[in-house]
């Protein structure tokens, strides 16, 4: 899940992208309105969250809000901000805003109302996966591979190899190019070696293979990638 994360203050800023790049969330990170609304504007549907300050330069976290919503995008907004009053929710609401959470807050509740965001919006993609043999529970970070075993074989994952596999399940059959695995899974001003993908994909197939599920990811030559079921 890619979250576009605005929020002016670099201390908090850099607790939450690290919190949620520790949760395998792939984050782009600006600190003010403008830079945030030259993201969306330039491509709205790469972001499954937006996570938003209220108070910031530029365009303030509810003018981003309703941009989206005058725009009819749909992106999922939570708002960050020092207001607790019932009149500030209700602005934030009625703005568009999908949750309001107040500062200070502890970490542990971000990303437990990132999860409810999950499940609820029906333009976020559900939190457990299962394409042919393998299963993916997005919430607790864990894959599954039912592979004729007795036992469903648990397969442990880096974050980049959850993110990677998350993007593959979500797109069955679909083939993937290396730039755009590279503009979902890398944030944007990132500067990846250019066999980063491969490399990437190389490791994954390595975690599959003791459960026989290796070959689920066909290499296209000369396109890209693609997950097959079968």
């Amino acid at each position: 899940m890619r979250i576009l994360l605005v929020e002016d203050e670099p201390d908090l800023g850099k607790a939450i992208k690290r919190t949620l790049t520790q949760e395998a969330y792939v984050v782009d990170w600006v600190q003010s309105g403008d830079e945030a609304f030259a993201y969306l504007a330039h491509d709205p549907l790469l972001y499954t969250v937006g996570v938003f300050d209220w108070m910031l330069p530029g365009k303030s976290g509810i003018e981003l809000c309703q941009w989206l919503r005058d725009s009819h995008y749909a992106l999922p907004v939570l708002i960050l901000t020092a207001k607790d009053q019932i009149e500030d929710r209700i602005t934030g609401l009625d703005a568009g805003a999908d949750d309001y959470l107040v500062k200070p807050f502890s970490m542990a509740e971000l990303l437990a109302r990132l999860r409810a965001l999950r499940r609820r919006s029906p333009d976020i993609k559900p939190s457990k996966l299962q394409v042919g043999p393998l299963l993916l529970d997005c919430d607790r970070r864990i894959a599954f591979c039912h592979s004729g075993q007795p036992h469903e074989q648990r397969i442990e994952l880096t974050q980049k190899e959850f993110q990677l596999l998350e993007y593959l399940m979500q797109h069955p059959k679909q083939i993937l190019t290396r730039d755009q695995v590279l503009n979902q899974l890398w944030e944007i001003g990132a500067e990846p070696n250019s066999n980063v993908v491969a490399a990437q994909m190389r490791l994954l197939r390595r975690k599959l293979a003791p459960q026989g599920c290796e070959n689920l990811i066909e290499t296209v030559y000369g396109m890209g990638y693609r997950f097959n079921a079968e």
